[in-house]
């Protein structure tokens, strides 16, 4: 996946600046290394991303790739967000050789995510669902579905849409799951470049490929996360709307167990789009979500 995330990124590039040398550097993280347990086991900060970011601060790369959604709120000092390209779609999708839906699944089937987040809103819907750990890439992933470790799996549609587009495995059901069910990560369907503060060329060159809205909806979803102190393996949801020049949120916090759960929206400015990320998340911590939050930590 980040392999074809980065080939389109150089492909975008190469369309907007033909004679521009363009070198791909690939490099593993510990997220790509360690597969064998749960994220939340291994410490979710920068788990997919210090290698890279070590090598950006260190001049090895100009330029790093990532799902924004991998990115921390806080990025290191030095470093910068430097744009975000148009988002897909950022819903989650579940796949199943038998199943279309959720709701559809009988008592007890097995279901895999990597995420907390999915999780905890899956049990929140359907309480009587086994959620099993899955890690492994998206190849992989699918393989472990077909070879019956599930009954069905949950990922990314941006993933699916991004690496297999309209050539998927005719013997699996993919079906994305409705905002009701599942809100998003924050950032998800999202590709983020990141670079160097002291890089004016870069900044320039990536600025070209920055979709405004996009850029927005993750400034706005990332206030959030860090008025929450949350991180990718905590189960925080939202879904970002620009509607004229308003941004609307809506946000969830919920037990790992899925029997807590508190979901709430709010709106504003499109000129002032952290603002409604905090506000949204005050709003959710004062309503509970701050004591849900203290017992996962616990």
């Amino acid at each position: 996946m980040a392999l074809t995330q980065t080939a389109f990124v150089v492909r975008s590039l190469r369309r907007k600046f033909p004679s521009l040398e363009i070198e791909t550097v690939t490099l593993q993280t510990a997220g790509d290394k360690i597969t064998n347990v749960p994220l939340a086991q291994i410490g979710s900060k920068g788990v997919f991303i210090k290698e890279i970011e070590d090598a950006l601060l260190q001049g090895k790369i100009d330029l790093a790739v990532h799902s924004l959604k991998d990115l921390t709120t806080d990025l290191p000092q030095g470093l910068a967000l430097g744009a975000a390209l148009k988002r897909e779609d950022p819903r989650d999708c579940l796949v199943s050789k038998r199943y279309k839906s959720l709701v559809s699944l009988p008592e007890g089937a097995r279901v895999g995510t990597s995420a907390l987040r999915r999780g905890a809103q899956i049990l929140a819907l359907r309480p009587n669902l086994r959620v099993q750990n899955l890690r492994g890439n998206l190849d992989t992933r699918l393989r472990k579905l077909k070879e019956g470790n599930y009954d069905a799996i949950v990922i990314a549609h941006a993933g699916v849409k991004r690496l297999y587009g309209a050539s998927r495995d005719p013997e699996l059901n993919f079906s994305v799951v409705p905002y009701s069910q599942i809100l998003p990560a924050v950032g998800q369907g999202i590709l983020a470049i990141e670079i160097r503060k002291s890089d004016p060329e870069a900044e320039t060159l990536v600025r070209s490929l920055n979709d405004p809205g996009s850029y927005r909806a993750a400034l706005a979803e990332r206030a959030f996360l860090r008025q929450c102190e949350g991180g990718c393996q905590v189960p925080i949801g939202v879904r970002t709307r620009i509607v004229g020049k308003r941004i609307e949120m809506e946000g969830v916090i919920a037990s790992l167990e899925g029997k807590n759960v508190v979901r709430r929206s709010a709106g504003g400015s499109i000129l002032s789009p952290e603002d409604v990320g905090v506000r949204l998340a005050e709003k959710i911590l004062s309503c509970g979500g701050r004591e849900i939050l203290e017992t996962i930590r616990s």
